[in-house]
């Protein structure tokens, strides 16, 4: 059956848009608040001197009994934060609790800080690079602190990550490199004209054998320098896409309007995560 999409005019400003949340996005009447605990990290072996906050959300639907699925989401508070853009712990309790998604533990982590340092932030330092780095100090040293506390699944295909800007590329080349681990991915408004050495993806994608991925992408119209010959954060999201497609990859391509901002890429968490999660063999 066809899916029937309302009339909405498309803006003339493309550089001034916002988009509005939708009900999955705010706390709803009947729906349990799920478990949010905080952490803090200071003992990392990846990047040592950094410390970082990370915050574990557990929906009211979690079983001891029946392991659930994992999702890890980067700068962390920014995603969690109940008044921000993408209120990531208040869509998993809504999908959870309607069965869209299956019982899904959120963990969301931010970047490191160096204490006391004159240029504190590790963010890009951690997000940007092109190597396995970060995916190692996730699965070694944060869910290690999650699958002691909770009872997590081990199956690669119910593992996803998410992120946004320098944090949406760092998602895609954690499960780009570990595939064994994390197969599901959300990526907004991708910095991979930002990496060192430049975008690897275009000529990786369709170079490499086929990885078990399923990627959602957003891009904005007016996302940074979307009209210049260089670093151009739009052009390189849509050469990422078009080698998905062209390589055969299970990937959906979302285009917005309005700047570098997380309002687009956080009203469609809901949607990106019904889509990543829906059942093996449904229509993509």
């Amino acid at each position: 059956m066809s899916a029937v999409i309302p009339y909405q005019p498309l803006p003339i400003d493309q550089s001034d848009v916002r988009y509005a949340h939708g009900p999955d996005s705010v706390a709803r009447p009947g729906v349990p608040a799920g478990e949010t605990i905080g952490f803090t990290w200071r003992d990392s072996a990846v990047y040592p001197g950094t410390v970082r906050k990370f915050w574990v959300h557990v929906p009211a639907g979690y079983d001891p009994a029946e392991p659930a699925s994992l999702m890890v989401f980067q700068d962390g508070w920014w995603y969690l934060d109940p008044e921000g853009e993408v209120r990531g712990g208040i869509v998993l309790d809504n999908l959870v609790h309607r069965g869209d998604i299956p019982v899904t533990v959120g963990v969301f982590v931010d970047p490191g800080l160096f204490p006391d340092a004159e240029h504190p932030k590790n963010r890009n330092n951690e997000y940007d690079a092109f190597d396995d780095r970060y995916a190692e100090f996730l699965l070694t040293e944060i869910i290690p602190q999650v699958t002691a506390r909770f009872s997590i699944t081990d199956d690669p295909d119910r593992w996803g990550i998410c992120g946004g800007s320098s944090g949406g590329n760092c998602a895609f080349t954690a499960a780009w490199l570990r595939p064994d681990r994390f197969r599901k991915v959300i990526g907004y408004l991708s910095s991979f004209t930002q990496m060192p050495g430049g975008n690897p993806y275009p000529a990786l994608i369709p170079a490499e054998p086929p990885k078990p991925l399923r990627v959602f992408l957003q891009a904005g119209h007016r996302d940074l320098r979307w009209n210049a010959p260089e670093r151009n954060w739009l052009a390189n999201n849509l050469r990422v896409a078009a080698a998905l497609a062209e390589a055969g990859y299970d990937f959906r391509l979302v285009l917005g309007d309005g700047p570098h901002s997380p309002n687009h890429g956080g009203v469609l968490l809901p949607d990106a995560l019904r889509w990543l999660w829906r059942p093996d063999g449904a229509a993509p």
